[in-house]
């Protein structure tokens, strides 16, 4: 409703405001436009957490492959190197890992966006009954004080003004993590990139 009226005050209105008038409808539209992408942030959260796992076995690396295909739009014009090494497959429901997966190299495009070339790297390896997944960036990073803040909804690190956001990626992440038994958890230091990674179960199909 916002959105929509604010949109006929400037057909109706428009030739009559004077700059400041104009600027104040665009700030309103914008933050409009701002907390409908929030809500339906916090909606998918919200879902993520009452969804049934369908648990079958899952091809992490046709998944990541996908997620980045997702993001292609993401990554147009940019000098991006991909190092991408092998990704076990996992147990667990396609539909929400695929979401871990798309979140994670989201963030990694999102907070490489300064650097040319940026540097993404995804890999694995096998330890303690757990295969842990890795996503690596030469990115902004982040101050390891704060860590404990990473995965929290609405904590954000960084201003919105230098990387857009509403805070409920990593902890989207976390959640879905979580209900297949992992671990999430990050590394990073500012200006020299961040490292993101979860665990799962080194289970392989009951059959």
């Amino acid at each position: 409703h916002i959105t929509g009226f604010v949109e006929m005050l400037g057909t109706d209105a428009g030739p009559t405001l004077n700059e400041q008038g104009r600027r104040y409808i665009g700030i309103i539209s914008e933050s409009a436009r701002r907390m409908g992408a929030l809500i339906d942030d916090l909606l998918s959260f919200s879902r993520i957490g009452r969804a049934a796992l369908t648990e079958t076995t899952v091809d992490l690396q046709r998944i990541m492959t996908e997620a980045r295909t997702v993001l292609e739009p993401e990554t147009a014009g940019r000098a991006i190197d991909w190092v991408v090494g092998p990704l076990p497959q996992a147990w667990g429901d396609p539909t929400l890992l695929r979401t871990v997966m798309v979140n994670l190299l989201s963030n990694a495009i999102k907070f490489t966006r300064p650097r040319s070339p940026a540097r993404i790297e995804v890999g694995s390896w096998e330890e303690g009954g757990e295969v842990i997944y890795f996503v690596r960036d030469n990115g902004a990073g982040f101050d390891m004080h704060f860590a404990d803040k990473l995965f929290g909804v609405f904590q954000r690190l960084h201003q919105a003004r230098e990387f857009e956001g509403a805070g409920i990626g990593l902890a989207s992440v976390r959640r879905i993590i979580l209900r297949h038994g992992g671990r999430t958890w990050g590394e990073g230091e500012v200006d020299k990139g961040a490292t993101f990674f979860f665990s799962l179960p080194a289970r392989r199909a009951p059959w």
